[in-house]
């Protein structure tokens, strides 16, 4: 490694960002670049590890030693090589990745481990500076045609790594934009859109070609996809999320965080809200504001984080956030050793901006008033009971039951399952015990002639650099399948055939 004694001189110092008074006031990206002097000194952090376990830990199989040396060493091209080996969007992981790589680093046994995620988005940030990032055409084209069902990251890194092996690649996106999730679910203060649209300029110019406002099953027909191509993969996500069947869920301003979220991005981007309810059902017929309410986010995720981040921005007049688990530990425990990825406290920027956080708490009932319109919630706090120090079930501690001001409920409790009407109706494809679309980890293979899946639609919920290991994989598995060989690559070298 480039300093062999880093990992004893220099502790993990995190960017700075800008104030949090300051930063409601927009919905920009406020996290500020490290000076090159701290970013050499994070890098020289790295350990020379008989076994780097970072490997393991990230799902793309990141060299991220390597990486961190040729950083240290400031050979700028080098790195983003590295990288780019691996990763096809370093500057969506960079950014939105809870970086289980972290989690497995060695250092991270009794220090702050490497502050890998901030040094991958510097690597891909200086790259683009540079010149670095260009498209690369394919010099040969193979002939097959391989249409991509939706714009995420899945279907995003499938489409890159099918269109290097030299397919004609088409992607089809429902929404007026492509980038699925990373568009229309991550707030603009964690990815600004414009690093979206750096990124599909290029793939592009490599010759991929998306249409969009094509909702496959809607306007779309799927037959007609099986006639013009020679495979299809699905990246959908999972996009249906799980509902609170307690009374008074049909009460005005009880929402899930999606629509909320999504309302919000493509109000900043300068769309309409409200619109293309032609081609996708669930589009609300009104908007969705925060401003002046007191607004409570049943959820501790990250899109519940989310929530939180974008009400205060909109100005809400007091935010929590409910949990149903207890409150993490700070630090790992016996049943969290290294390097397994801890659930520990966690506390983001959306946080840190002003939001009251409460654990142990279920919504027992929706209360309107006499126009339907949300004013209450009713919750209860609970006791958990643990086996092996991990808690497996709960009861309702008596008196506890609350009635707090409401008139903005945002669900953000997850997503259960793939959209089924569309699409999926239109294939007579299976399904697995939870919904989503089955297929063998190693195949990729739906029981429909041709047909692949990828990404949370066949995994389920998952993260966003699962979600591009998950399009990697599957591009390999649909380029064998087109040309008997592929020469792609993976993070299992042992894959290679």
């Amino acid at each position: 490694m480039g300093k062999p004694t880093g990992f004893l001189e220099f502790t993990r110092v995190s960017p700075s960002k800008i104030d949090a008074a300051e930063r409601v006031q927009h919905f920009n990206e406020f996290v500020k670049p490290f000076e090159p002097a701290e970013l050499n000194k994070q890098a020289a952090r790295c350990m020379n590890c008989g076994v780097p376990f970072c490997h393991s830990g990230c799902p793309l199989g990141n060299i991220i030693p390597e990486f961190n040396d040729a950083v240290y060493r400031e050979s700028w091209q080098e790195a983003y090589e590295i990288l780019s080996s691996t990763n096809n969007f370093p500057e969506f992981t960079g950014r939105i990745c809870p970086a289980p790589c972290e989690s497995s680093c060695v250092l991270g046994i009794n220090q702050p481990p490497v502050s890998i995620e901030e040094i991958e988005k510097h690597i891909i940030e200086i790259a683009f500076e540079k010149g670095y990032v260009k498209p690369r055409v394919p010099v040969l084209r193979s002939g097959k045609k391989v249409a991509v069902i939706g714009s995420g990251p899945a279907g995003l890194a499938a489409a890159a790594q099918l269109n290097q092996a030299g397919h004609h690649v088409v992607v089809f996106e429902r929404d007026e934009k492509p980038g699925g999730l990373l568009r229309y679910g991550i707030p603009d203060f964690k990815l600004e859109k414009n690093i979206i649209d750096r990124r599909i300029a290029i793939m592009e110019e490599e010759g991929i070609e998306f249409r969009c406002n094509a909702n496959v099953g809607v306007n779309v027909a799927m037959n007609d996809l099986n006639r013009e191509y020679n495979a299809i993969v699905l990246a959908g996500g999972s996009t249906i999320p799980r509902d609170l069947a307690i009374p008074g869920r049909e009460l005005n301003g009880v929402h899930y965080a999606m629509h909320f979220l999504k309302q919000q991005n493509k109000m900043v981007s300068g769309s309409d809200p409200l619109a293309q309810k032609h081609i996708e059902s669930n589009i609300l017929d009104h908007l969705i504001t925060a401003k002046g309410k007191n607004v409570v986010v049943i959820g501790g995720g990250d899109t519940g984080s989310d929530c939180v981040g974008t009400s205060n921005r909109q100005g809400a007049a007091s935010i929590t956030q409910f949990e149903l688990m207890p409150k993490p530990p700070e630090s790992r425990t016996a049943i969290m050793p290294w390097p397994t990825y801890p659930m520990v406290m966690k506390t983001t920027s959306s946080h840190e901006e002003g939001c009251e956080r409460q654990w142990a708490i279920a919504t027992k009932a929706f209360i309107g008033d006499d126009k339907g319109q949300l004013k209450a919630l009713k919750t209860v706090e609970l006791e958990w009971k643990s086996e092996d120090g991990r808690p497996s079930k709960f009861v309702e501690k008596p008196g506890s039951e609350k009635t707090i001001p409401c008139e903005l409920a945002l669900l953000a409790m997850g997503f259960v399952a793939p959209q089924k009407e569309g699409m999926l109706e239109s294939l007579d494809i299976a399904l697995d015990e939870r919904g989503n679309v089955m297929a063998t980890e190693k195949e990729f293979k739906t029981n429909v002639a041709k047909t692949f899946v990828c990404g949370d639609m066949r995994r389920g919920q998952s993260l966003v650099v699962w979600a591009i290991s998950e399009g990697r994989e599957c591009a390999r598995k649909v380029d064998q399948f087109l040309m008997g060989i592929s020469f792609l690559e993976s993070k299992d070298s042992s894959l290679m055939v």
